[in-house]
């Protein structure tokens, strides 16, 4: 991690906890905040990231990103455990809430702003806090809430209202809604541009009036892990350098699907990947 004093400016910025996933086979970094930032520097942006963490594993696969770290006793910890009633997710640990005066200086005027909350650490007002920035947000994290047991449920967003009318785009999974169509248009109707994964299914797009489903590629699903955070950092780097919301959906529901064949962070996109996905867009 780079100290605050060497700082530069960023292309792209994402804001949320990185994360301890506790898997069968050990414990493994994730989190929107790492996987973002991966496929946005695979996509040639220079990434800074502000989080909240422990320092519980090396950081070494996020060598070359700029991490302004606000120290916490814990790190945010997940355990998906399936059961014979389907997966339950727990959260185990919490690491400090984000805000606005965490944000060094340096980044408040980066193109890209990523709000990537995971469990409601991410104070909701920065959707308004970078007026220079293109800001865009997944907001997963504040979709869910847990009990005093650590078990991961649904729950309501009601600052959405305050959130999405100030973002340039947002990406959602329909499983952070529980498939609910409503909720989906409800957010759709606040979003200027509102794009919604659905696994392999592929992807689809709520953009001025209409509404356009991108097919995903047909490959050999490994692991899907960290393909939600890879669509939206390609969406939102596409839709940066294009201004074309179909064009962003089309090229990041094709890279997404690269990253189920591989394993965790080993999915995140080639260069191989990337040019493959490019068309010429005037």
């Amino acid at each position: 991690m780079q100290p605050l004093a060497k700082l530069e400016p960023v292309d792209y910025l994402v804001i949320g906890h990185l994360t301890v996933d506790v898997t069968p086979d050990g414990l493994r970094l994730g989190g929107t905040a790492t996987y973002a930032s991966l496929a946005a520097r695979a996509l040639g942006q220079r990434v800074g990231v502000v989080t909240s963490w422990a320092g519980n594993l090396p950081l070494d696969p996020l060598d070359g990103i700029a991490i302004s770290n606000f120290p916490s006793d814990v790190s945010t910890t997940f355990e998906n455990i399936e059961t014979p009633n389907g997966r339950v997710q727990m959260l185990h640990h919490v690491a400090s809430r984000l805000e606005f005066y965490q944000v060094p200086e340096v980044w408040r005027k980066t193109p890209i702003v990523h709000l990537g909350p995971l469990a409601q650490e991410v104070d909701p007002t920065l959707a308004r806090s970078f007026p220079d920035s293109m800001v865009c947000v997944t907001p997963q994290g504040w979709l869910r809430a847990w009990h005093g047991d650590g078990r991961v449920y649904p729950t309501e967003w009601p600052e959405a209202a305050y959130v999405l009318p100030y973002a340039s785009a947002a990406v959602i999974s329909c499983e952070d809604v529980r498939g609910c169509e409503g909720c989906i248009e409800e957010m759709a109707a606040s979003c200027h541009i509102l794009a919604v994964t659905e696994g392999r299914n592929g992807s689809y797009m709520y953009w001025n009036g209409d509404v356009r489903r991108f097919r995903a590629l047909d490959v050999n699903e490994v692991d899907p892990v960290g393909a939600g955070d890879i669509y939206a950092a390609a969406f939102f780097t596409r839709l940066q350098a294009t201004r074309d919301p179909w064009e962003a959906a089309r090229f990041a529901t094709l890279l997404a699907s690269y990253s189920v064949t591989r394993y965790r962070l080993e999915g995140i996109p080639t260069q191989e990947e990337i040019e493959s996905c490019k068309v010429e867009v005037f």
